[in-house]
């Protein structure tokens, strides 16, 4: 089956970084609603458009397509005494507004001193280029529902 808007496609993926470091691999394969639902990276969607179950491919995805660019205005120092518990830690994440409270975002502690925290609202990967493989391991046409829902459904029609 030619994959073309409203299949439900289901891919085996890797994410890599130039290096060839894998942050992500699937075992198992993953199914998107195909046809701009924002499911998956637009980039890779377009690549994947009129390719057929077997296919793979390797798309490089620059930071704009990919976790955004780096924007070190998302960096905040904040007083320890701001945080609802008080053994916060490197590496933990809270949500927050941004600066303008346009937009809720999460934010992860990146360092901790004695009165201060800092915390970033960037994603982990923003700023990066990304290599993502796929192989097409399945094709199908959406039920109408999941048109309607914008997204794929799992065996026997649940939500995943």
């Amino acid at each position: 089956m030619t994959i073309v808007k409203d299949t439900v496609v289901s891919i085996t993926y890797k994410l890599s970084d130039t290096k060839g470091n894998v942050l992500e691999e699937t075992e198992e394969p993953i199914s998107y609603l195909h046809g701009g639902y924002d499911n998956i990276f637009p980039t890779v969607e377009e690549q994947i458009h009129g390719r057929n179950v077997g296919d793979s491919l390797t798309v490089i995805l620059e930071p704009e397509f990919a976790f955004g660019e780096y924007e070190a205005e998302l960096v905040r120092i904040e007083d320890k005494d701001r945080f609802p518990i008080p053994d916060v830690a490197a590496g933990m994440q809270f949500e927050g507004q941004s600066d303008d409270g346009e937009e809720m975002l999460l934010y992860t502690v990146t360092e901790v001193t004695d009165d201060k925290i800092v915390v970033d609202g960037n994603h982990p990967l923003a700023g990066q280029t990304m290599h993502f493989t796929c192989t097409i391991t399945d094709a199908r046409p959406a039920s109408e529902e999941e048109v309607a829902h914008g997204h794929a459904h799992g065996e026997h029609g649940h939500h995943h």
